[in-house]
């Protein structure tokens, strides 16, 4: 597994950031301005797909994400046609879940898996759509599908990480432990367990806590109606209780980032937010107890 050409530097542990597209930015210029108003220099950058998130520099946004001087953690990864408007709809586009959008989005990932090196980056999140269960009789197929993107991965000196949430943690560790292999990892995400209604994220950690590669703090409601969404709301404010997630990322050893994500409002109100949640974020952290 050849190592990304011009890496990035190194972060610090639990180094604070933020997902770029949380903050609506169209540029890279930008981005490195909100990162300024937040009295921050780490992201996760979006690779750029137009459904997700794109960039006014086009193919040229590596170099000027390079150039930035702005601390990557990773690059996140959007299918065209994924629509999140309900949990039904989301099910039927997302990630590889469709068999009949496979060999269309392992292209995709062919393109992403580039893009990623091209930034200096060893890490390239996405959502691997709904994973079947144990008897389902597409479970073969999807696990080839996933086989061959973290292949595909492997080749290019990335690791590839599923986010969690349309899933229970149960199926992921189970599907991960099928799969064997050692560049597939998790990015967590507390608040889309509780929107989707997949699980107690706490327990979810102690479950995957090998295997998390990066976090996107995010905090949420659960629904009130069956298949309905649950509520994102800003940290503090929701069902993951963040400081007893934070201990139990602590208990599993994990020392990567923790990147702010919000999806709701507009931009000045998400920086509002992000900004809140960066200040909770180091409250947590500030009663973090020093290691034995």
């Amino acid at each position: 597994m050849a190592p990304s050409p011009n890496p990035a530097p190194p972060l610090p542990p639990l180094a604070l950031g933020v997902c770029s597209w949380s903050l609506q930015v169209a540029s890279i210029a930008e981005l490195r301005w909100c990162l300024d108003r937040l009295g921050i220099n780490v992201a996760q950058i979006a690779c750029g797909d137009p459904n997700h998130a794109s960039w006014a520099e086009g193919d040229a946004m590596p170099e000027a994400a390079r150039a930035s001087g702005i601390l990557l953690t990773g690059a996140m990864l959007g299918f065209p046609g994924e629509d999140y408007t309900t949990p039904a709809t989301i099910k039927a586009t997302g990630g590889f879940g469709n068999p009949a959008d496979r060999p269309d989005r392992l292209e995709r990932l062919r393109w992403a898996l580039d893009r990623t090196v091209a930034l200096g980056l060893s890490d390239l999140m996405l959502h691997a759509g709904f994973l079947p269960e144990l008897d389902d009789p597409d479970r073969p197929a999807m696990l080839d599908t996933l086989a061959r993107a973290g292949q595909f991965a492997h080749e290019k000196g990335v690791v590839l990480a599923f986010e969690t949430g349309q899933e229970t943690a149960e199926l992921l560790r189970r599907t991960l432990d099928d799969l064997k292999a050692p560049n597939l990892k998790v990015n967590f995400d507390p608040a889309n367990m509780l929107l989707y209604d997949m699980g107690d994220p706490i327990r979810a950690v102690d479950l995957l806590g090998p295997d998390i590669r990066s976090v996107h703090v995010k905090d949420a409601r659960r629904p009130t109606t069956p298949g309905r969404w649950g509520e994102e709301v800003p940290l503090g404010r929701g069902a993951v209780d963040i400081g007893r997630f934070v201990r139990a990322l602590k208990r599993v050893g994990y020392t990567g980032p923790l990147v702010v994500e919000r999806e709701v409002g507009d931009q000045a109100g998400r920086l509002r937010d992000v900004a809140h949640g960066l200040d909770f974020l180091r409250e947590c952290l500030a009663d973090w107890p020093a290691p034995p």
